[in-house]
């Protein structure tokens, strides 16, 4: 580590350049995972942030909210099973709002709207406002993303394309989907809104398009045989079959993973170019009884202290850039992802260093100081 210090001060103008490569690298990675997670969050931030360990779907919807159609009554058939301790049915639709009945396409916004009973555990936590009330029909709760767009406590919501006015009761944080703010509103006014056309819930009395469940050791095998023409899906099985919700996360994976596979080459170059340009300073270090050992260690030194300068620098630049991001743009990255890909671009920067480390070993100290005929 002395010898590897000692150098990094002697020839602080080379080790500069090679420190500035690594942090536009990891500022990079950085700022394309922040913008990765911030898109997947907005993508299902409200399913995500649920409480639930299981959804239960129509046996053919492939876990796609939008494919499934239940009846809410299944409820009592639900309850009735080992292990659920909590239930909640959901309904989810896209739909535009404005603040009058208006043409102008600049006016109006769009959003999610979800329908809860006002007693579900999943609710969100208010930070404005009161919860919405079976009294209070088109009372709704909103994301507070709305106040961006001018929208407070009292507003009324003019819904495009219907008659329907909602007033808003409170806001929330954090809660969209598919990417669109969300509007909690009672199950029986989504209905209203999801349902208006004849014939559209099927035949299907107070129509739901899913239950989130929770309980200690639930067996989704035994509650799908238990309450018919359902299929029970995880958590996780819920969030890959929103739209694109799949796609986007691989389109973003693909991007990061192709940045940290060219990382690694660009790193290694760097390193092998500057390794053989001191060739004649190995063989003289061998001459004189330096162990292969000894300088191996001296260059995974190197790389260890100006990776760490270079990443440390990048995570500092990459939170800096998001305070200068608009505010709607999704950037999310936390601390558990920051530490996950820092860790992985020190280890790929090690990795890198061991093509120079084969480099020395292979040296000659008599033909690294020209004295073979």
């Amino acid at each position: 580590m002395f010898l590897a210090w000692k150098e990094l001060t002697h020839s602080k103008f080379r080790y500069m350049m090679m420190s500035m490569i690594i942090i536009l690298i990891a500022w990079l990675v950085f700022i394309l995972a922040g913008l990765g997670n911030g898109l997947s969050t907005l993508s299902a931030a409200t399913i995500k942030n649920i409480d639930a360990e299981h959804v239960v779907y129509e046996e053919t919807a492939g876990a796609t909210f939008s494919k499934s159609l239940l009846s809410e009554d299944l409820q009592t058939d639900l309850e009735k099973q080992k292990g659920l301790d909590k239930i909640a049915a959901f309904g989810a639709s896209m739909a535009s709002v404005a603040k009058t009945k208006t043409k102008d396409a600049n006016e109006k916004v769009d959003t999610a709207f979800i329908g809860l009973n006002e007693d579900a555990y999943v609710f969100p936590k208010l930070t404005e406002g009161k919860k919405i009330q079976k009294s209070d029909e088109f009372g709704v709760v909103v994301n507070d993303t709305l106040k961006d767009e001018g929208y407070k406590l009292g507003d009324q919501l003019i819904v495009s394309n219907s008659t329907m006015k909602l007033k808003i009761v409170g806001f929330v944080n954090n809660e969209t989907y598919n990417h669109l703010p969300v509007v909690f509103m009672n199950l029986d006014t989504w209905r209203d809104y999801q349902y208006a056309a004849p014939g559209s819930d099927n035949e299907v009395n107070n129509p739901v398009q899913a239950f989130f469940i929770k309980g200690d050791n639930v067996d989704a095998e035994k509650v799908e045989k238990a309450v018919a023409d359902i299929h029970v899906a995880t958590k996780s099985e819920a969030i890959n079959g929103m739209p694109g919700y799949v796609e986007e996360n691989g389109t973003i994976m693909m991007m990061l993973a192709f940045l940290v596979v060219i990382s690694a080459f660009i790193i290694a170059v760097f390193f092998y170019v500057i390794t053989m340009q001191k060739t004649q300073q190995f063989g003289v270090m061998k001459a004189i009884g330096a162990s292969n050992g000894f300088i191996a260690r001296s260059i995974v030194s190197q790389v260890f202290i100006l990776s760490v300068i270079g990443i440390g620098l990048g995570v500092v630049l990459t939170y800096l850039t998001a305070l200068a991001l608009p505010e709607g743009m999704p950037f999310n990255l936390d601390t558990t992802m920051v530490v996950i890909y820092a860790v992985v671009l020190l280890v790929i920067a090690l990795l890198s260093s061991i093509i120079s480390v084969r480099q020395i070993v292979k040296i000659d100290p008599l033909t690294a100081l020209g004295r073979v005929e």
